[in-house]
Formats: structure tokens, sequence, C-alpha cells
């Protein structure tokens, strides 16, 4: 009781002294600096940027977007969170590009060309293939998988803005005003690979087999060796990118919409032609002849339908009322229609989608392998969700399109770093999993990262040697990943 009073007496006698510039609230930027030097992020970026100016002074373009990357991991949503990280002098002596400002950032978004936002993207296949050396130094057998399958997943995503007067943005079906980020990942990396930045009425179709063919020249050489499968979901159900696939000899599986001549084709498959799907319950696949006018001639069609509980009572079953519910668009037509009650009392509900691809479905076993990895497809949501609630990429800061496009791909490029720091720092498991910093060992998103690794706070000991860094106790993962990340070998 008498410690108690105590620490009540003290509690009431602090005083806020002077402020400490030698303490910094980022010392974890420290380990993301070192993976960019590393890689050679930025080298290789301007690089293939070129000079954004006249004058060979001042920031480049590679630093302009390495800069808001780590502003952006560091937890900074707004352009002038870039003043704010500048103005932690400890944390600027740790951090890639240090004293960048954000008016400085807008003028030089400004001087790129469409040219050199296309070349961001060789900059970045440049940035993968060092990795992949890096990894192939230190994991081989890792760096082989990864060079004998890969996956190319495209989607968008909608990205709300407020400005009337924002140039490059639109209303989109829900009457939101919106950019649209059009992004190409690879998979298995969890990477960026190829992005636009749309209006909310682009249709991403007609764009797509370009972004397709700027993702592939952006893959590893290595990489491209090997077997290349697309993904895409029925955003995409145009036989242009299907087409494209093929003539670069890609497989690929992009779902098809629930148009009426399928709806007739389930009506042909036999009762004994469904094959139980992999890892999802009540769920089941089955293959039928389709090939669309126009698209290539191995294209088949695959059908999944996951068996639904209906209940009479509203909100009680898989199945709502509402007709517009996205659940109940999956039902066929016959029961699309009926109210709840009937639907109730149905022998069996189904929800239903289509996939065409040209992959081998030749038997039930190799359909339900294809519709398990087409399922995966979610993971480009991965890549959003951590552009959005870890880096900035939930608005767009400024009225001008390019400034907006240099916003987004320092968001893609924080999630790309994130990507490739688990790659390479992450360790493998009894099992061959992999194991990484997030909170069940798996990747760490950047919100965790930035939680558990980059936002922790240390003051900087300067002496003849170089700089020591005192972390609170208890912090031992800033540790661990900078001698991990120490130990790869550099890009030359």
């Amino acid at each position: 009781m008498g410690r108690v009073r105590e620490i009540q007496r003290l509690r009431r006698r602090v005083r806020i002294g002077a402020p400490d510039p030698s303490v910094t609230r980022f010392s974890g930027m420290v380990a993301v600096t070192e993976l960019v030097d590393r890689l050679a992020v930025i080298r290789l970026l301007d690089a293939a940027i070129g000079p954004i100016k006249v004058r060979d002074r001042g920031f480049s373009g590679g630093e302009l977007l390495v800069g808001m990357a780590c502003a952006q991991l560091a937890g900074e949503d707004f352009l002038v969170g870039l003043d704010r990280f500048r103005a932690d002098a400890a944390g600027q002596v740790l951090a890639a590009v240090p004293g960048l400002a954000s008016t400085t950032a807008a003028g030089l978004a400004r001087r790129f060309s469409d040219g050199q936002w296309h070349a961001v993207e060789t900059g970045l296949g440049n940035i993968a293939a060092a990795a992949l050396d890096t990894l192939a130094a230190v994991a081989p057998q890792r760096a082989a998988q990864l060079r004998e399958t890969v996956t190319i997943d495209l989607d968008t995503t909608d990205v709300e803005v407020y400005g009337r007067h924002k140039r490059g943005v639109a209303f989109n079906h829900q009457g939101q005003r919106v950019g649209r980020p059009h992004v190409a990942t690879w998979a298995e990396t969890a990477t960026v690979l190829a992005a636009d930045l749309m209006s909310g009425r682009d249709d991403p179709r007609p764009h797509a087999p370009e972004l397709l063919r700027r993702a592939l020249a952006a893959l590893p050489a290595p990489a491209r060796v090997g077997r290349i499968r697309l993904r895409a979901d029925a955003g995409y159900f145009a036989g242009e990118l299907a087409r494209a696939a093929l003539f670069a000899d890609v497989e690929f599986a992009i779902g098809a919409k629930r148009i009426a001549p399928l709806w007739r084709l389930l009506d042909s498959v036999p009762a004994d032609g469904w094959t139980d799907a992999l890892d999802m319950d009540r769920a089941q696949v089955a293959v039928a002849e389709y090939c669309p006018d126009w698209w290539p001639a191995a294209t088949r069609l695959l059908i999944r339908r996951v068996r639904l509980d209906v209940c009479a009572e509203p909100g009680a079953g898989q199945v709502s009322a509402d007709p517009r519910a996205r659940r109940r668009r999956t039902l066929h037509p016959d029961q699309r229609a009926l109210p709840l009650a009937e639907l109730a009392d149905a022998d069996h509900v189904y929800g239903y989608s289509f996939i065409v691809t040209n992959l081998d479905v030749t038997t039930g076993a190799r359909a339900a392998a294809v519709e398990h990895w087409y399922r995966h497809r979610t993971m480009i949501e991965n890549v959003f969700r951590d552009a959005k609630l870890g880096a900035g990429l939930r608005h767009l800061p400024s009225g001008y399109p390019e400034i907006n496009t240099a916003w987004m791909w320092g968001a893609l490029l924080a999630a790309t770093i994130a990507g490739w720091l688990h790659q390479l720092t992450a360790t493998t498991g009894p099992d061959g999993r992999l194991l990484g910093h997030g909170v069940r060992d798996g990747q760490a998103m950047i919100a965790t990262l930035r939680q558990r690794l980059i936002r922790v706070p240390a003051r900087l000991i300067r002496h003849a040697r170089g700089i020591d860094l005192r972390l609170p106790p208890g912090e031992e993962l800033l540790d661990e990943i900078l001698a991990r990340i120490r130990a790869l070998p550099a890009t030359s």
C-alpha cells in the first residue's frame, strides 16, 4: 500500500522537460532503409524512369516514390504527412529518403510523363529480379518454387474522393466519385507488377490485355520461363483477355457472368458429374463443354455449387429475403424469385459460380484443384487492403492526376516492399510453411509491421563507430529482422 501511495505522489510531480531531438518514433524505418539499399530499389527505379528534371539536383523519380512509400509505411495517409515525417529529425537519419517535403513531392510528380509512369513497372520488374536473385542465395529451394509457377491476378479497386474539381475521377455505378486503380499482382509474392489509375466510369476489360502484357514484361526473366497462370473475376469476362493470355502462353481462369446460356448448360450436368470441392464445406464442382465465340478452342466451363441453408425466418439462414442480396443472385433463376418461405420448403438450394478456363479439368480431381486455386484469387484483395488500410490508398490527395498517380504508386510500392520483406526475412517451418512476422506467424500486413516493427520509439546514440538505437524493453523484432536483412547479399 505504501508503494502505491509513493507512485501516486511521484505521478503528481511529473514535469514535461525539454524535447529530446535524439528520440525518434520510427526506429524500425532503419530495417526498411536497409532492405531498400540491399535491393538497390532507388537506383533501379531511377535507371528505368530516367531524369525527371533538366538539372541533376534534388530528388529523383525513384527517391520520390520511395519517399512516399516510406511515409505511408510510417502511417502518414495524407500528402502533408510527408512534412510530419520530415519533422522527425532523428528519424530522418534512418530514412531511405530524408528531407522530402509535400510541396516538393507534388511538384516532382507533375514532371512525370506517361512513358515514365509505365517505366515504373520496368523498375519494379528489375527490383523483383534482384529480390529473386537474393532469395536464391539464401533459400534456393523457395526461389526455385517462385520461378516454377507464377500466378498473375488482375483486379480493380475504387478509391472514393470528395473534391468536385478533382480531375481524373468520375462517378461509379454506386454514385460515388472515385478513382479506380487497375492492378496486376504476382500472387505468390504479394507484390505489384503493373498498374493504371483510371476513373470510376472506366471499364477495365478494354485495358486488361495491355495490362497483362506489361505485367508479363515486369516478371523476372527466370520466372517467365516457368508456368504462368492468370486469374480474374467476372468483371473481365471478355474474349480479348483470353486471347491475349493464349498468345502469351498463359493459362487462364476467368469468372463468367451468370447469363442465360450458362444456366441452360447447368441442366445438362449429370447427377454423378459433381466432385466435392477442396477445403470448402458442402461445395461441389463440375465441368461442362462451353466455348464462347472467339475464345480459345480449349476453353471449358467450370461450375461450382454450394448448398445453402434456408430458413423461413428472415436473417436466420444463409439466403436473404432481399432480392438484391449478393448471395441470392447466385441462386438458379427458377428459385431466385421465390419468397423465402417457399425457398425454405425446397429440397435443396444451391448458389452457383461459373469459371471459364483453358486449364486441365479433364477429371474431377483436376477440376477441384483448379477451382481451389482460382478461389484464392482474393489474394489480390489482401494487397488492396494493405495498400488502403496499411498505406494511404484509401484516398487520392490531390486535384492533379499526376500527383494521385504518384500517391497510388507510393502505396503499391509500400505493399511491394512489405511483400519482399516477408519473402526475404521469413523462416520456413517444420511443415514447409513460411513463418512470417504476423500475429499468427503468417505474412504481416503493413499495419502489423508498423505496430511491431516500424513505429517503435528509440533514442539515437551517436559515437565514432556509428549509431546505436536504444529501444524500449521487449522490442526484439527489429534486431532480428535487421540482422537477417544485413546477412543478405547486396544487389550489384
